[in-house]
């Protein structure tokens, strides 16, 4: 059985309304994904270590769109499992786990790409600072 759409609200939405969905979809991600924590984590250390090695401004871009990429991706990945967890329950369906693995498949690939990019940025500066 189809359950219908539920309408659209009459009434426009304050323009602020969007955020607070938003914010909240933030806060219950934080409450339930150990590696939405871990993310944040260490992207506070990267950003610690940014100011000890005294980054340049392009490179304080770079590095805060990988951290933020990575927090949405992992967003995503949440709301993908959450969503097939929803629609399959505890039935065993191929296309639910192949769904969950490309989620997961993907925060693997930007958290690789972002390690990678920050050894790229880092490297030179802790070798110049004569820590490696």
């Amino acid at each position: 059985m189809t359950h219908p759409l539920p309408e659209k609200p009459t009434q426009p939405q304050p323009f602020a309304a969007p955020f607070g969905y938003a914010l909240q979809g933030w806060l219950w991600a934080w409450r339930t994904q150990w590696n939405i924590r871990v993310h944040c984590g260490i992207g506070s250390l990267v950003v610690l270590a940014g100011w000890f090695v005294g980054l340049a401004p392009w490179e304080w871009a770079v590095i805060g769109m990988l951290i933020g990429g990575m927090l949405a991706v992992e967003c995503l990945n949440t709301a993908i499992e959450a969503t097939v967890d929803l629609v399959c329950g505890d039935n065993f369906h191929p296309l639910a786990k192949a769904a969950k693995d490309v989620a997961a498949g993907a925060c693997l690939l930007w958290a690789l790409t972002s390690v990678v990019v920050g050894l790229i940025i880092f490297w030179p500066k802790l070798f110049k600072m004569s820590i490696f």
